[in-house]
Formats: C-alpha cells, sequence, structure tokens
C-alpha cells in the first residue's frame, strides 16, 4: 500500500472544469475508525453544489477539498477499539456529513459505526448508490414521521436518487404509495411498488391526490400546495429546503405538522437498509456510472438532466 491516492480535489468553487484528478495522501484510521478502500462512489446532487460554492460550502469551507459522501468498498484497516468490522469486509455508509467526508477518492477513513455490511450479492456499484439517498429517504419516513401500516405516503420527485429509494421503504413499512413524476417514469415507479402515480407536468397535482397521511418535497416549495391534502396528525418532511415559519404555523393550525430535515450518518439505519436489500424489498436504480476520473461528466449530467435514480463514480 502506498502512502498516496488519487482522488478528485475541488480546486476552486465552480463548475465541472473546478474538479482536478490528484495524488493527495493517503488518510490513516485514528482509535474507533476504519480505513475503506473506495470500490464506488454515489454521485448526489448535494456533491456538484457544494463544489459550486453553496450546498455544504459553508460547512466545509474553502478549497480546496474532495467532495462526496456516498461510500462502498473494502475494509482495509481498523483503529484501535473497532469491533464491528475487520479487514476485509465490504461496508458502505455516509461518512462524516455535512463535514467533508472526501468520498471521490481511492481511500477514506471514518468512525466504524457509520458504517454498515454490503449484503451478500449487492454489487459495490450498487451499494455505493444507497447511503445518502437511502439514509434521507428513511430518517424521512420512519424517524421523523412514523411511517406504519395502512397509511397513505405521497412522494413528489418519486423518480429522483431519494425519491426512488423512499417509494420502496414507505411499501415495506405497509403504505400506500403515491408517487409523482413525469410520464415516461410511471411504470418504473409502479414496479417500485407506488400504487398511484401523478404526471405533475400534466396539470395540478393537487387534483390528482385525495388525502394523505405523509408527504415528503424532495422538489422545495411543495409544501403550501401539499398541506391542504394532509389528513389530521398528518406530517410534511421538507428535504429539499427549510420550512418557514408560516408553513409550520399554518400546518400547526390544521392539526398537523410540517418540519425539514438533513440527513445524518446512522450506522443502525444502515443495517436496516441492509436487510431491506438482502430480503429484496429494497433496490437501488443506477442510471449511469462513470469512472473516477470522469467525476466531471457524472456533475455534468446530475446538474443538467432529471436524473432517474442515481448516478455512481466506480473507483480502481
Amino acid at each position: 500500500m502506498t502512502d498516496t491516492m488519487t482522488a478528485v480535489s475541488v480546486t476552486r468553487f465552480g463548475g465541472a472544469d473546478a474538479l482536478a484528478v490528484a495524488e493527495l495522501p493517503r488518510p490513516e484510521p485514528v482509535p474507533t475508525e476504519v480505513l475503506v478502500r473506495v470500490r464506488a462512489a454515489g454521485v448526489n446532487p448535494v456533491d456538484w453544489k457544494t463544489a459550486e460554492g453553496y450546498g455544504m460550502a459553508d460547512v466545509i469551507g474553502d478549497p480546496p477539498f474532495v467532495t462526496g459522501w456516498d461510500v462502498a468498498g473494502v475494509v482495509e484497516r481498523v483503529g484501535y477499539g473497532v469491533t464491528r468490522f475487520a479487514p476485509g469486509d465490504r461496508v458502505f455508509g455516509m461518512p462524516h456529513f455535512p463535514r467533508a467526508a472526501g468520498a471521490y477518492a481511492q481511500y477514506v477513513t471514518a468512525p466504524s459505526r457509520q458504517f454498515a455490511r454490503i449484503p451478500d450479492g449487492v454489487s459495490d456499484v450498487d451499494a455505493a448508490a444507497l447511503p445518502l439517498a437511502a439514509l434521507t429517504a428513511w430518517q424521512a419516513l420512519v424517524d421523523t414521521a412514523g411511517v406504519r401500516p395502512g397509511q397513505t405516503v405521497l412522494v413528489h420527485a418519486a423518480a429522483g436518487g431519494v425519491g426512488h429509494l423512499a417509494v420502496q421503504i414507505a411499501r415495506a413499512r405497509g403504505a400506500r404509495v403515491i408517487g409523482t413524476a413525469r410520464a415516461g417514469k410511471h411504470d418504473l415507479l409502479r414496479d417500485l411498488g407506488a400504487e398511484q402515480v401523478v404526471d405533475y407536468s400534466a396539470g395540478p397535482f393537487e387534483k390528482e391526490v385525495g388525502t394523505v397521511d405523509v408527504a415528503l418535497d424532495l422538489v422545495g416549495g411543495y409544501g403550501e400546495r401539499t398541506l391542504p391534502l394532509l389528513a389530521p396528525g398528518g406530517v410534511l418532511v421538507s428535504v429539499a429546503g427549510p420550512v418557514d415559519h408560516d408553513l409550520a404555523t399554518a400546518a400547526e393550525r390544521a392539526g398537523a405538522r410540517a418540519t425539514s430535515l438533513l440527513v445524518e450518518p446512522d450506522g443502525a439505519a444502515l443495517d436496516a437498509i441492509a436487510a431491506l436489500v438482502a430480503e429484496g424489498r429494497l433496490r437501488p436504480v443506477v442510471a449511469g456510472t462513470y469512472p473516477l476520473t470522469d467525476a466531471a461528466t457524472a456533475h455534468e449530467v446530475s446538474r443538467r438532466e432529471r436524473v432517474t435514480g442515481k448516478l455512481v463514480l466506480t473507483v480502481d
């Protein structure tokens, strides 16, 4: 093992041309951390937003830094005190978020309890597509909204990275799922478990959706239009941006709740997500893969297109 590694560095705030392939020092695990040799790294909108100077840029600070949070790979070394994993274990996770994790690299170090084992038979690419998006969906639907059997869940942008996993997690919890998406993505969403799919571009979704118990806004700005659909005791969770005071107050007056969420590292939730994957009840949709050194292209595709599912970088 050499003392350096290949990584993709954000050299300055800007577009894809601000990314550069670099040779950087390989990190070393401190006590309670693992050193993971990265095999694949998921691409999320927050990656390129941060590279452009917003997203999590205020948390990370000025360039240069290595962006990315979705990691799938193999444990290479464990720090003192680690009991969950041993060298050779295949793991996936979303370490450190919103602080820099440096996933666009050959090696990552992070606390062992921010990872989980990759289920047998699941590829590195599929595993890398899961952490940030699946944890967001899980923490919104399970931890925040407490989705339970018999409820109706509305997922806006249901074919996107978080959305397509939220549809499956809600369905696995025994809920009836309604998703909004363009018509060309309806068959996929029905295959993933959505009972009703609404083309938001064909007309107001409010006219097609009845009363719901939980609504997940992954677009931003849908709260005011969605709130009247909530049943008493219902929950609106905004992932795309904060819920303002007026919306929160209106929800309270209606006997509902509106709240925002920012995903956190959570190894226990990753274990639960891995169990759903192992049972065949949750699967990521990978829209495309790119070599690590072509991260700039992946950012451009994520920025310009309505990606169905996730994009993933492969790391040699």
